[in-house]
């Protein structure tokens, strides 16, 4: 219906996010922070850093997931509201990296929680993030058909 569009259109015009670090060695840390600097100026997108994960609607995951963050991680995407996303940042939140297969990793974010959007790199750069994100952005905005059983008849 219209109001699913507005709703979407909405979403996707102010998108708070949240950034957490499930053990990542604080490069693709340090990228996600200059993303948010005037520098690369993401409020344009509407794009905004809360501290709260009641408040965002995107999550913002870097490094792999360890057995001491993966409570933690669940925890915080649990406390964020419908619809929620999650955006892996890295190597290592996407699949595990160079730590996949150690004692401590359960490997990359996916293994958690569902993941929206991938953004690869060693550190991923800013911008390689902000293209993730409008990414995400893009598929925000296109509300999922809800097949009614008048539209099944044709």
């Amino acid at each position: 219906m219209w109001w699913d569009k507005v709703a979407a259109w909405a979403r996707s015009k102010s998108v708070w996010g949240i950034h957490f670090n499930t053990g990542a060695c604080n490069a693709c840390d340090i990228e996600i922070l200059a993303t948010f600097t005037p520098r690369f100026d993401v409020e344009r997108f509407g794009i905004l850093q809360k501290g709260s994960p009641r408040q965002a609607d995107v999550l913002l995951c870097s490094g792999p997931v360890t057995m001491q963050t993966q409570d933690r991680l669940i925890r915080i995407y649990e406390q964020m509201a419908e619809p929620k996303f999650v955006v892996a940042v890295g190597t290592c939140a996407c699949s595990g990296g160079v730590f996949h297969g150690c004692y401590g990793v359960d490997g990359g974010i996916d293994t958690v929680i569902p993941v929206s959007a991938y953004v690869p790199g060693c550190p991923a750069n800013p911008e390689a993030i902000i293209d993730g994100i409008e990414k995400l952005l893009g598929t925000i905005r296109k509300p999922k058909a809800v097949k009614t059983p008048e539209a099944a008849k044709g």
